[in-house]
């Protein structure tokens, strides 16, 4: 799918080949097909990056110029409020005022652009330069909310975890909500590490644009370059906490798991100890020996049993005292 726009009355319209005369400012590739990119490749004299060339992770293979246009890749992020989060990669291609996004997915911070970019007096779009920082900034917004949703989310598991650690219930119960807890904290933390490639990504892109283009004659787009790259580092610490505070509750959770398996060990060595009296009493009493004058006693079943009983009685009274059951 292509999508071409271009600037009238103050505001991103789509462009119309019929009534324009210029070039576009901003040709938007979904998931192209071989006509699409051999559209965008005659109108701009441009070579459109395949998606294998896109997702290779080499800075030369996602920051280079070439044939007087700025190729810039990065990792952006879609389906951030669904329990399926996706990288994607979003090439940028800026060669004049005309600016190409290649992309295979739909994040959300493109339609709000694209939205507020058609209204009266919306979001910069005078060139291909300000749609581009435009499109990095919705991103950017994009990520900042998906950490504070991760934020709250992480006081939420950081309250189940010691608020099932302390509760009087049954040690597997306990053991079963905290293991919920440990698959809900690795979800976590994998979109975390989505978020940290992707602001890396973008701290990369913006560094390499600001170091390779001239944007000394436009003062409001150098403005928002330093924002992004402050943003991006902003976040990229914030990120970084929220990785070190999961991993802390990891732990504890893993800990509070062990407690309640050693709760477990610990009431079968304490009643293996509490039986082992009365089973030495029984096995005494169990012996087939000639002489045993307890056999010929009218008392000397009763008193075994009680022998046995209090043999019991005993361990089970200390342990108790102490704490132990």
């Amino acid at each position: 799918m292509l999508r071409i726009y271009t600037r009238t009355e103050d505001k991103l319209v789509p462009f119309d080949a019929e009534k324009s005369t210029g070039l576009p400012i901003w040709l938007d590739l979904i998931s192209p097909n071989d006509e699409d990119v051999s559209r965008v490749e005659g109108l701009l004299g441009v070579d459109v990056p395949s998606r294998a060339e896109m997702e290779e992770i080499e800075l030369s293979a996602r920051l280079y110029t070439e044939a007087g246009a700025t190729f810039m890749t990065l990792t952006g992020l879609a389906n951030l409020d669904t329990e399926a989060p996706i990288k994607t990669p979003i090439t940028f291609i800026l060669k004049g005022n005309t600016l190409v996004t290649v992309r295979y997915a739909e994040p959300k911070p493109f339609l709000a652009y694209t939205n507020r970019a058609q209204k009266p007096n919306g979001s910069p779009h005078c060139s291909g330069e300000e749609v581009m920082l435009g499109l990095i900034e919705a991103m950017i917004d994009r990520t900042a909310d998906a950490l504070e949703r991760l934020g709250n989310e992480t006081d939420a598991l950081s309250r189940s975890v010691f608020k099932t650690a302390q509760a009087k219930t049954k040690a597997s119960t306990k053991t079963h909500d905290l293991e919920n807890v440990i698959s809900l904290i690795g979800l976590k933390a994998e979109l975390l590490t989505m978020i940290q490639e992707s602001l890396v990504s973008v701290s990369r892109l913006v560094a390499y644009y600001a170091a390779t283009e001239d944007t000394s004659d436009n003062k409001e787009s150098k403005h928002l370059v330093r924002l992004i790259q402050r943003d991006a580092t902003s976040l990229g610490e914030h990120a970084r906490a929220l990785s070190a505070r999961l991993g802390f509750l990891l732990d504890a959770t893993l800990g509070a798991i062990n407690l309640e398996q050693n709760q477990i060990i610990k009431i079968f060595s304490v009643a293996a100890v509490v039986f082992l009296p009365p089973t030495l009493v029984a096995s005494i009493y169990g012996m087939n020996y000639d002489f045993m004058p307890e056999l010929h006693w009218n008392f000397g079943y009763p008193f075994a049993l009680g022998l046995m009983v209090l043999s019991a009685a005993v361990p089970f009274l200390y342990f108790k005292r102490k704490g132990w059951l």
